[in-house]
């Protein structure tokens, strides 16, 4: 067996929530929108295609022919408005599997992909594709199989409805949890579930407490959460490393650095979003199943 198909890596290609911020302010944490990516057991899974699955694109160029499955939290613009510039999917060879719950007005996630690339909005329509697309609706609360790669899912918080993902494999476990917004007097069962004693907690932290609960311009009902929540939440369910994610584009590098500087303080497995960084994750030697294999 490979060394990469031993592997449990995550990686982080976009980690903005709402519009790209690409600028001097936002070098060392990145400006491109949600986009992170998973290497489990030699197979390629990503989740939401904002702007940063252009770069992560770019980067499977040299692996073509390809093949991976790509997994929508939901359907508003920051989370797919990459994918019409995900290179590989242009390229006949290539292979993806694409998942998304049913929308509340009955769309399916080929639908609205399809829709983003319609004359006027776009130039070159979903049907120039020449990879394989094979289009999967998933219902939140179900769980998907690949192999024996386990992704549970749940409903999350948020307007126009989302899907949290827990990816399993070989007693390894990394959550993915944006967009969502967490309830007033008590946590998310649903997160919590999800997040249950998980390797890796990625979590919506757009704002801080006090932006959320401002009094001249509070952020209440805009279905986002604060990095306070989210290390309520990864204590709670027992995560060994929290990931800030989903940052506010009007946060810059310096703002970041000292919310990261806070968290940590309050929960020592804390660390902040970045592009390009790689959590791995230790799992389960298959021959003897009971000791971790290196990094």
């Amino acid at each position: 067996m490979s060394r990469i198909e031993n592997q449990f890596t995550v990686q982080f290609w976009g980690v903005r929530g709402s519009i790209p911020c690409p600028g001097s302010n936002t070098v060392r944490y990145g400006g491109n929108t949600p986009c992170v990516a998973m290497q489990v057991g030699g197979k390629n899974l990503v989740f939401d295609c904002g702007t940063g699955v252009h770069v992560l694109g770019q980067s499977l160029l040299p692996q073509m022919p390809v093949e991976g499955h790509i997994f929508f939290t939901h359907s508003h613009w920051d989370h797919m408005q990459g994918f019409p510039f995900f290179t590989p999917a242009f390229i006949k060879g290539n292979k993806f599997h694409i998942y998304g719950a049913i929308a509340p007005d009955g769309s399916t996630i080929e639908q609205r992909l399809n829709d983003q690339m319609l004359h006027p909005n776009f130039p070159v329509p979903l049907q120039i594709m020449q990879a394989n697309l094979e289009f999967h609706n998933i219902k939140a609360g179900k769980p998907i199989y690949i192999d024996d790669i386990i992704i549970e899912t749940a409903p999350l918080n948020h307007p126009g409805e989302a899907v949290g993902y827990r990816v399993n494999w070989r007693g390894g476990a990394a959550v993915y949890i944006t967009d969502t917004e967490h309830f007033p007097d008590k946590l998310d069962e649903n997160i919590l579930w999800l997040s249950r004693d998980a390797d890796i907690l990625i979590y919506d932290s757009t704002y801080t407490d006090e932006e959320y609960y401002s009094s001249k311009s509070p952020r209440i009902g805009w279905g986002h959460s604060t990095w306070q929540e989210a290390v309520k939440m990864a204590q709670a369910a027992n995560v060994k490393t929290l990931v800030i994610y989903h940052h506010d584009p009007a946060h810059n590098d310096d703002f970041l650095d000292d919310v990261g500087k806070q968290a940590s303080e309050k929960f020592s497995g804390a660390i902040m979003a970045k592009e390009g960084l790689v959590l791995p994750i230790p799992v389960l030697d298959p021959v003897s199943e009971s000791f971790p294999l290196s990094k």
